[in-house]
């Protein structure tokens, strides 16, 4: 355990595979959550220095009004299209969020050292699709896969977020393969069936934590 008596869960899964589910479960469990995706948004706020390096690097084009937020998906655009504009984004984007949830797992620690002395240690998960990308793996105890067929990553994408299928079919193309991910796995949840049977993988995995 690198933070001392905090027990890291990195979650992450591709796009549409479930991992809002899944933290949320953990939520319930009493896990400390932050999402990394979360993170990244407050970071690209109008004001942040992450958001002026982002307009520098890809112009106000990218903008929902001048001198205003960062529209998301005109950014989604150009980045998933280009594999080196996405890699630009996230030299400048990934730092900063490491630096913040770095903060947070530091606060998680502190609190839980004011707490009065018990057994089992605080559980704290990253929830970040770009989790082991983003070299967070050495730090956790424990890499949690979400996963799910391809199939219904798009129909998720269409059904949930709106999405043409020409552009679901890009967001999927863009991340790499799931098998990637679930070879580093300690745990791997399988969210292709019912919710219960989610649930169910999800409170097994709790209970082997130790």
């Amino acid at each position: 355990m690198p933070y001392q008596n905090v027990y890291l869960i990195g979650l992450t899964g591709n796009i549409a595979c479930g991992k809002s589910t899944v933290v949320a479960m953990l939520r319930e469990l009493g896990a400390h959550v932050i999402d990394a995706d979360r993170v990244t948004h407050d970071l690209q706020q109008p004001g942040e220095a992450v958001y002026a390096q982002i307009v520098a690097a890809f112009g106000s084009g990218i903008l929902s009004a001048p001198g205003g937020p960062i529209d998301r998906r005109t950014l989604g655009a150009i980045v998933f299209n280009d594999p080196a504009a996405l890699r630009q984004l996230e030299q400048i984007v990934h730092p900063a969020v490491r630096a913040r949830i770095r903060g947070w797992l530091e606060a998680v620690a502190t609190d839980y050292a004011r707490q009065p002395a018990t057994a089992h240690p605080t559980v704290a998960v990253i929830d970040a699709i770009k989790l082991l990308e983003a070299g967070w793996k050495p730090l956790c105890d424990a890499i949690w896969v979400v996963s799910c067929p391809p199939e219904q990553q798009l129909a998720r994408l269409i059904t949930t977020r709106g999405m043409s299928e020409d552009e679901a079919r890009m967001r999927i193309a863009a991340q790499p393969p799931q098998a990637e991910k679930i070879a580093q796995a300690s745990v791997v949840i399988d969210n292709s069936g019912t919710i219960d049977q989610t649930r169910a993988q999800v409170a097994a995995a709790w209970q082997a934590i130790a």
